[in-house]
């Protein structure tokens, strides 16, 4: 039996470490017993109890009254370092039934986890410190399978067709307006075009046709009777195409949000075209796995986000 176990096998209290820590601190023992909320009596029975679980003294009498000895010291040491313990643990553990404490695993299509994700977890970090967060940034498909399998706490995405929607709690967010993105010195980005027919005497960089995004741009360009644009490349890769409209006269549909962090400036490498073709890809939603709860801290990320709204 180890000497810790020993101690709580002959009767050490939690009320003879606090009443020991107060002692050490007031050096008096009616001061302490104030400080713990009891009267002076049993104050003296739990030193008593002390001395008899310990089997030596922990008090002396001295000419300023009653003061610990060496081994009382001892006990009131450690037993300050517990009831510091003591009080990390209830903050900490109040930190987390408040939201302000754990992990948090976020999932985004790319416009909301700039226009939504990412300023919230600025907040978060300067309120929440003690919530580290990691976000997933990837396709809607890819998002649902990581929500349904636990991989996620919660995702701003879309629910494909070809995913059940009945395994979601889905709250609609908001469509995603499209801009069209050119490299600076594009002769598109030197004189706004005055038709949308000028826009296909360009190459363009799209993802696959199967995505949100290109099938919102197929769509439009249908609904203005022009033909389908040519491909330069077919891509999901955001980094690819970034670098597909820095080599060559391309055109990238992207998400507004997105295009106005690559492309918002005046020393932005990129520029968007002055023609609106009022493209926008179906609203986004927030989603959560049905009838699972969410964390306290996933809570309140949750909520910076709902806040930016």
């Amino acid at each position: 039996m180890s000497s810790a176990q020993s101690l709580l096998a002959r009767g050490m209290k939690l009320s003879h470490l606090q009443f020991m820590t107060a002692f050490a601190e007031t050096g008096q023992i009616g001061a302490a017993a104030a400080r713990v909320g009891i009267a002076q009596p049993a104050a003296s029975r739990l030193l008593s109890e002390v001395e008899a679980i310990l089997g030596v003294p922990v008090r002396q009498r001295s000419g300023r009254g009653v003061v610990l000895t060496e081994a009382g010291h001892t006990l009131a040491d450690r037993a300050a370092r517990v009831m510091q313990e003591l009080a990390e643990a209830a903050r900490e553990v109040g930190e987390i039934a408040a939201g302000g404490v754990g992990r948090v695993r976020i999932g985004a299509v790319t416009a909301p986890a700039l226009d939504l994700v990412l300023p919230a977890l600025r907040h978060s970090r300067q309120t929440h410190p003690g919530i580290a967060c990691e976000v997933v940034v990837a396709s809607s498909d890819i998002l649902c399978a990581q929500l349904a399998s636990g991989g996620l706490d919660f995702a701003i995405g879309r629910v494909p067709q070809s995913v059940e929607r009945g395994l979601f709690d889905a709250v609609v967010i908001a469509p995603e307006p499209v801009a069209l993105v050119v490299r600076r010195g594009h002769p598109l980005a030197l004189a706004v075009p005055e038709k949308a027919a000028a826009l296909l005497a360009h190459d363009w960089v799209m993802p696959g046709a199967e995505s949100p995004l290109a099938q919102a741009v197929l769509a439009r360009l249908a609904e203005l009777g022009l033909p389908r644009p040519t491909l330069h490349l077919a891509t999901s890769s955001f980094l690819l195409t970034l670098a597909a409209l820095q080599e060559a006269d391309v055109v990238a549909p992207m998400a507004k949000a997105v295009a106005d962090q690559f492309a918002g400036g005046p020393d932005a490498p990129f520029v968007q075209i002055g023609l609106d073709l009022q493209i926008a890809v179906s609203p986004y939603s927030l989603l959560t796995r049905k009838g699972a709860r969410l964390t306290a801290a996933a809570e309140t990320i949750l909520t910076l986000i709902r806040s930016a709204l």
